[in-house]
């Protein structure tokens, strides 16, 4: 891409998020947030919820729970042809999930979250997202567990995996998971402990280390959260889709809208927050603005080609969306998917040639 025409992610820091100037959190700073959430969020959820819980996160397992007739919409594959050879109509099994699941979620806290407007950058929005999500799951029971990448020198956690246990570069904690409402203020405080941009680390943003750690570490069929904006190197599509064979992916993308037009504002200065390198560019050339969202619409059809592609379900939260309908439209997706089959691992040659 030419030096004069930057992508997105060139002016992903200029107007970094009010809460992450802090190198730690702010006590009690966890529990009002999540007191906050719950009662403008959560509460408000609780009747969605209602019936329709197998939209929010899929079981492990399937059981028998009964016989009916055969309706259109039925799939043919849970036809039981001995009942209907027996009765001569056409039944169909039905089937109860298992509600009991681990869910993880894999965060990329790289300084390219903190673009967006004060109290509305993607990286609250993430704090938000995760906060309400974790909470309802905990109260059902499900264990919630998360890796955090790209936190630079955030404060050690108790509960963070050391360092000789195998981790990528980058993967700075690792949240086993655990259900209870102290487990989710504990993540939500080190989601606030985040340091400013100055302090994090220089680089660029790479996910195949989270995705691939989370290929190691998360052994049983657990839902996955990659909560990210997707500003990466390249080489994460394949662990991604490994992740996808594995357990129930959900892609959560963050984005801001300056991030695919940028107005007419002048000469302005674009640092990007992982190098540091910056450029300065005169946004009232008509021409210019026209090539930035060419090229920005460019990289959204093949980031959305890539998550496609790598089975994973995507979720777009951008800066400024309201959360209750951002979870609102996550149920929905749920809802018109169905349930992915548990991963089994392939079977022995021989075993395949004497079914043959």
């Amino acid at each position: 891409m030419s030096r004069s025409v930057p992508d997105p992610r060139a002016g992903a820091a200029s107007a970094p998020s009010a809460a992450r100037g802090t190198a730690a959190a702010l006590p009690g700073q966890a529990e009002r947030l999540l007191r906050q959430l719950e009662w403008t969020v959560i509460r408000r959820l609780d009747g969605l919820l209602q019936g329709d819980y197998r939209t929010l996160l899929r079981g492990g397992g399937l059981d028998l729970a009964d016989l009916r007739e055969y309706q259109p919409h039925d799939d043919v594959r849970h036809i039981d042809w001995n009942v209907t050879a027996r009765l001569a109509v056409p039944h169909v099994r039905v089937f109860s999930e298992d509600r009991e699941m681990a869910a993880w979620f894999l965060l990329d806290l790289s300084p390219s979250v903190d673009f967006g407007p004060p109290g509305q950058a993607k990286r609250d929005i993430l704090a938000g997202f995760v906060a309400v999500l974790a909470r309802l799951l905990t109260r059902h029971g499900n264990r919630v567990g998360a890796m955090l990448y790209g936190a630079g020198a955030a404060a050690p956690s108790a509960t963070a995996a050391p360092a000789s246990a195998g981790r990528a570069p980058g993967v700075d904690a690792i949240l086993p998971p655990r259900a209870s409402r102290a487990h989710v203020l504990h993540l939500l405080h080190r989601l606030l402990q985040v340091p400013g941009p100055a302090k994090a680390p220089p680089g660029a943003t790479d996910l195949s280390h989270l995705l691939g750690t989370a290929l190691g570490t998360v052994r049983r069929r657990s839902a996955v959260f990659v909560v990210s904006d997707f500003i990466t190197a390249p080489g994460w599509e394949k662990p991604l889709a490994q992740l996808a064979q594995r357990h129930d992916v959900v892609a959560v993308r963050l984005l801001d809208p300056l991030e695919l037009a940028l107005p007419d504002v002048g000469l302005v200065t674009l640092r990007d927050p992982e190098t540091g390198d910056q450029l300065q560019v005169d946004t009232r050339d008509k021409a210019f603005r026209h090539r930035f969202a060419r090229l920005a619409a460019q990289r959204e059809a093949a980031l959305r080609e890539s998550l496609a592609r790598a089975g994973a379900d995507t979720l777009e939260l951008a800066t400024g969306d309201d959360l209750l309908d951002a979870l609102v439209r996550f149920m929905e997706l749920r809802g018109r998917q169905p349930a992915k089959p548990a991963y089994r691992p392939p079977a022995p040659w021989h075993a395949a040639a004497r079914a043959a």
